[in-house]
């Protein structure tokens, strides 16, 4: 019973040595470098009317969107810094959680299911102009990716999730991502709206 401890005991310390198996991180690195790229795409060469146009009285326009993705984008990762990467290693639980990646990624990016943008991301021109909620968007993304990049624990620690019991760091990471695709389409929407400026 005590060899069958300690093999244990060593398999978990050998699985924290390993930290991030490097597929592992490609694929994150990967989707957070499409959502930018199918986001900056989306935004491209819009004209202020375009920008400003609202498909409905109770509907954002796409610079509200993007001032959103911006925000979103700050708030998830200070979180993410915050909370999930402060919590105690639960390395026992990798395997555990891991099979929720592609449920995560399914579920945000799920138009059909609308929620309530809490306060501090919805959009209130904080940044004073759709090019700037860019520009804020495109720094802020260059530091979740250095996150994504350098930290080996992304797996080890987690955090409560209301829709999902726990999701570790790396997950949460995927959700900010999602949440960049979320609204992608979301002004993709915009811009096949009847009246949508030409």
């Amino acid at each position: 019973m005590r060899k069958l401890a300690l093999v244990l005991a060593l398999s978990v310390v050998s699985a924290v040595a390993a930290g991030l198996p490097d597929a592992e991180r490609r694929v994150l690195t990967d989707h957070l470098s499409k959502s930018s790229q199918e986001f900056l795409a989306s935004v491209a060469g819009l004209t202020p009317e375009q920008w400003n146009f609202k498909a409905g009285p109770d509907r954002w326009s796409i610079a509200q969107c993007a001032e959103h993705i911006a925000l979103a984008e700050d708030f998830l990762r200070g979180m993410i810094e915050s909370k999930v990467l402060t919590a105690e290693p639960t390395p026992d639980k990798i395997a555990e959680r891991k099979p929720l990646d592609d449920k995560v990624l399914q579920m945000i990016v799920d138009r059909s299911f609308k929620a309530q943008a809490p306060e501090p991301v919805q959009p209130s021109s904080k940044f004073g102009s759709p090019q700037a909620s860019v520009e804020h968007f495109k720094e802020s993304r260059a530091r979740t990716a250095a996150l994504a990049e350098s930290r080996d624990d992304l797996r080890e620690r987690a955090t409560e999730h209301p829709v999902f019991k726990d999701l570790d760091a790396y997950q949460w990471l995927l959700f900010l991502s999602g949440h960049t695709l979320r609204h992608t389409a979301q002004i993709q929407e915009v811009k096949a709206s009847p009246g949508f400026p030409k």
